[in-house]
This record gives C-alpha cells, sequence and structure tokens, in this order.
C-alpha cells in the first residue's frame, strides 16, 4: 500500500478513506488492468477483416497484452495472479467478457460461411476459450513463456482448420 500511495502522491490514510478495504483496492487496480487488456483486445478484433482473422488477432492480442502486464509491472501482475487465484469478481467478469467476444466472433464465422455449424455454438466457444485460458490467466501464463511469441499463430491455425466448414 506504502509503493501505490507514494507513486500516486498520496498518504495511505488518504487512499483507505475512499475504500472499505485491501482487497477493495486490490479489486479496483484488478480491475483497471483486465480493462486495459480487454480493450486492447477488443480494438485488434474491430480493426480485423473476417472471423477468421479477428480470431487470430484475439490470440495475439490476449497473449501480448498479458506478456505486457507481466513484464511492465511486477506488482500489478501479482495483484492479478492472487485475483484469479481467488476468483474475484473483477476476473471472473472479464473472463465472461472474453468467452462473450469469443462466441461473437464464432457466430460471425458461422454466419459469413468461415466455420462448420454443426458443433453447437456454445461447446465450440468454451473449446476455443480453453485453447486461450493459459494465455488469460496470470497463474498459468507464468509456465508458458517459453511459447508465447509463436504460441498465438500456432494455436489460432490450429482452432481455425478444426472450425473451417
Amino acid at each position: 500500500m506504502s509503493d501505490l500511495a507514494k507513486a500516486i502522491g498520496f498518504s495511505k490514510a488518504y487512499i483507505y478513506k475512499f475504500f472499505e478495504s485491501k482487497q477493495a483496492i486490490g479489486e479496483m487496480i484488478c480491475t483497471n488492468c483486465l480493462l486495459e487488456i480487454e480493450q486492447d483486445v477488443r480494438a485488434a478484433v474491430d480493426e480485423a477483416e473476417g472471423a477468421p482473422e479477428k480470431l487470430r488477432r484475439m490470440f495475439k492480442t490476449i497473449v501480448k497484452s498479458s506478456l505486457r502486464l507481466f513484464f511492465q509491472d511486477r506488482k500489478l501482475y501479482e495483484i492479478a495472479a492472487s485475483a484469479a487465484g481467488e476468483r474475484w469478481a473483477a476476473t471472473v467478469a472479464y473472463e465472461q467478457r472474453i468467452q462473450d467476444l469469443l462466441q461473437d466472433i464464432l457466430q460471425q464465422g458461422r454466419q459469413n460461411g468461415d466455420f462448420e455449424r454443426k458443433t453447437p455454438l456454445d461447446e465450440m466457444a468454451k473449446a476455443v476459450y480453453l485453447v486461450l485460458h493459459p494465455y488469460l490467466h496470470p497463474l498459468i501464463l507464468q509456465y508458458n513463456f517459453d511459447n508465447a511469441e509463436e504460441a498465438p499463430t500456432h494455436l489460432s491455425s490450429l482452432v481455425l482448420r478444426s472450425l473451417a466448414p
């Protein structure tokens, strides 16, 4: 808490005046970090044409933005890791929004004939989400650094081949 107060130029007492607890401060920090990652992902997806490219960009941006959090500020990463491990509301909401975005991309791909239609959409979305999960979850991400550069390309290509009509 001292580091946070010092970094933003306020006293610890002043910061605690606005939050119920240290956990509440952590929740707010976590929410902001995850929203930043989500904004990066949505911007990348919105720039892409067609569902296959949107899916590729989603994979690439999730990995890139999650790694940026890890390397940019270790203390923020530790808060995010704790939040993910304890299933704080911020992480649950973030994961749901990513799943919803993924399902929208898959639905668009089906409507445009890019993806197969035989598998139930919710099953397809869950399976693709499980492929992404190691790069979304801070506690698991730390074990995937060696493959982080090439993983988005390989994984999205594999997923896209499996989704082909």
